[in-house]
């Protein structure tokens, strides 16, 4: 195991690992706790008592965080000639379509999100071994398939983001940076922790949200107390 530098024994020392923190008391703490020398990221893993082998019990949404992410996101506008402008004013950064379709069958996927028209998804389709996996496939429900490329590059450049629950029942989400305040890391989080809640299925039984845990690049997670649904 490797070996706890001094910071990182100190940060440890003011995390109780066996205690339940509010989300404010979580959002002060983790900036305290977090000792690396980059902006780190800030992260929440929340458990959900749901199965996601059901699709009646998939959760999966959109959320647009108050304070963004953080994080320079790298738009790709998959459009027609006749939507460049539009893609272009909103501030994607690589917009363009058929050399753009071939580079990425030749393996680059150097971007964050990609934004598309309805009619370029059968050309995407072929491309699903490549962009899938890397979570880059647009996605109607996520918004990233639509005719009104501004706004779709607009939310996703003022940080709105797509989640859904992994295979074991947990989503993950990155939610600011370290160098936010602890109340706009409270916000953020918040914003989050209240849209999963009304996605709740109404075929799920028992606890829905059973855990939530707040971290950050590096960091130990601490323990929230979730008392939701």
């Amino acid at each position: 195991m490797a070996k706890l530098t001094k910071k990182q024994k100190e940060s440890r020392a003011k995390l109780d690992p066996k205690n339940l923190y509010t989300l404010k008391e979580a959002s002060e703490l983790v900036k305290e706790i977090t000792t690396t020398k980059f902006d780190a990221s800030i992260d929440l893993a929340i458990r959900l008592g749901v199965d996601p082998k059901k699709a009646n019990q998939m959760v999966r949404g959109v959320v647009t965080l108050p304070h963004g992410t953080g994080k320079d996101v790298r738009v790709l506008a998959l459009v027609t000639p006749d939507k460049e402008a539009e893609a272009k004013e909103a501030g994607a950064d690589f917009i363009g379509l058929d050399e753009y379709l071939q580079k990425i069958k030749d393996g680059w996927t150097d971007v964050d999100v990609i934004v598309t028209m309805p009619s370029v998804m059968g050309k995407l389709g072929p491309l699903g071994r490549v962009l899938g996996p890397r979570g880059l496939m647009p996605n109607p429900k996520a918004g990233t398939v639509t005719m009104d490329i501004k706004k779709a590059v607009t939310d996703v450049k003022g940080g709105k983001i797509d989640f859904k629950v992994d295979k074991t029942g947990i989503v993950h989400a990155s939610i600011g940076k370290a160098s936010f305040t602890a109340n706009k890391i409270y916000e953020n989080a918040d914003e989050l922790l209240k849209t999963i809640s009304k996605l709740k299925p109404s075929t799920t039984k028992g606890l829905y949200v059973k855990s939530v845990f707040m971290s950050s690049t590096m960091s130990p997670s601490i323990s929230i107390d979730a008392k939701m649904g």
